[in-house]
C-alpha cells in the first residue's frame, strides 16, 4: 500500500495506511428523545472491532451525516476517534461536498482528530462535472487534505458515472489511497479497473450485495453497512477469498447477499437500525427525516436472513 508521507497538507504517520479487510460505516444511534446516543455509538464501535472489523467509518451515508448538525458531527467523529485510538485501527471520516471550496473546508476540520487516517470523499453530486472536472476536484483536495483520500464512487447517488480509465487517473494522484466502489453492479468497467490498478491504490467494495464477487475479482476489502449485523461472517468471507477457500467463500457470500438484500429493502440505514434496536444494541430504531423508520416486515425479514447464516451468532 502507498505509505503516508508529509506531502501537501497530509500528516505523516509512523505506520502505513492499510486499506483492506472489512470497514464498518457506523450508524449514528439516537436516543428516544432524538439526541445522539453517544454511549451506544461507542459500544457499537467496540462491538464491530471485537468481531474482527479492520476499521470504522464515521459520518458516512449510513451515519446520516447530512441529517446531523455540526456539533453532532463533531461528537460522532470524536467518539469514533477515541475508540480507534484505543484499539489501534484506522478511522475513516466522511468529508467533502459538491463544491471544491466547501470540500476543502470539510477536509481541513479533520486535522482536529489525529486518529483520522483517511477521508471518504464522494464524487461531486448533482452538479455532474466532466471526468476531467472530477479529476481536477480531487487533485486540488489531495493537495490540501490532512489525510489520504478514498474516492467514493456511487453514481446512482451522484449522477456522475466514471469509467475504469477515469478511476485509474484518480488513483494515480498522490494523496488518493483508494476507491469505495459502489457502481450498483459489476460490469466490464469493474473488471477492467480491478484488473489493472495504479500502484498503492486499493479498491474497497461498497455495494453490500456484490461484496463476494468483488473480493473474488481482487478488491482488497469493503465498506459495508450490513457488516453491523454479521461482522464476523463478513470478516470470514474476506479471509476465505484471500486464502483461496472458494467453497467456504461461495457459501458465505450467498448467505450474506441475502442478508444485505433484506437490509437494503428500504432506504439505508433504516433497516439496519431497526435490526440493531431489535437486538438491543441501540436505544431506538429512529432515523431522521427525510428518511422514515423501517417497517416491521423488513426488520423481521433481515432477522430471518441473519438466523439462516450457518454458524452465525447473534448480531455477529
Amino acid at each position: 500500500m502507498r505509505q503516508e508521507t508529509p506531502q501537501g497538507g497530509q500528516t505523516a504517520h509512523s505506520d502505513p495506511l492499510i486499506l483492506d479487510g472489512i470497514h464498518v460505516p457506523l450508524v449514528t444511534p439516537f436516543t428516544p428523545g432524538g439526541e445522539v446516543a453517544a454511549e451506544a455509538l461507542e459500544a457499537l464501535a467496540h462491538e464491530v472491532l471485537d468481531a474482527g472489523a479492520a476499521g470504522i467509518v464515521a459520518l458516512g451515508t449510513t451515519g446520516e451525516a447530512a441529517a446531523l448538525d455540526e456539533a453532532e458531527r463533531d461528537l460522532v467523529t470524536g467518539i469514533c476517534a477515541r475508540v480507534c485510538g484505543e484499539r489501534g485501527v484506522p478511522l475513516t471520516v466522511g468529508a467533502g461536498a459538491s463544491g471544491t471550496r466547501a470540500s476543502e473546508a470539510s477536509l481541513a476540520r479533520l486535522a482536529r482528530w489525529p486518529q483520522a487516517r483517511a477521508a471518504l470523499v464522494t464524487v461531486p453530486s448533482f452538479v455532474r462535472p466532466s471526468a476531467a472536472g472530477v479529476l481536477a476536484h480531487f487533485a486540488r483536495l489531495a493537495e490540501v487534505s490532512p489525510v489520504p483520500l478514498i474516492v467514493y464512487h456511487v453514481p446512482y447517488r451522484t449522477g456522475r458515472p466514471l469509467d475504469a480509465d477515469a478511476l485509474r487517473a484518480l488513483g494515480s494522484l498522490a494523496g488518493v489511497a483508494g476507491v469505495k466502489y459502489a457502481a450498483g453492479g459489476i460490469d466490464a468497467e469493474t473488471v477492467a479497473l480491478v484488473g489493472r490498478l495504479p500502484d498503492g491504490f486499493s479498491v474497497l467494495a461498497g455495494d453490500d450485495a456484490y461484496v463476494s464477487p468483488m473480493l473474488a475479482l481482487g478488491a482488497s476489502g469493503a465498506v459495508l453497512a450490513s457488516a453491523h449485523l454479521a461482522t464476523g461472517r463478513f470478516v470470514e468471507l474476506a479471509a476465505a477469498w484471500r486464502a483461496g477457500d472458494v467453497g467456504r467463500a461461495r457459501e458465505l457470500g450467498h448467505g450474506l447477499a441475502r442478508v444485505s438484500a433484506a437490509a437494503f429493502a428500504e432506504p439505508n440505514p433504516a433497516v439496519v437500525k431497526g435490526v440493531l434496536h431489535a437486538q438491543g444494541r441501540i436505544p431506538a430504531p429512529d432515523v431522521r427525516l427525510p428518511l422514515l423508520p423501517a417497517s416491521g416486515r423488513a426488520v423481521d425479514a433481515t432477522l430471518e436472513a441473519l438466523a439462516s447464516l450457518r454458524g452465525a451468532g447473534p448480531g455477529r
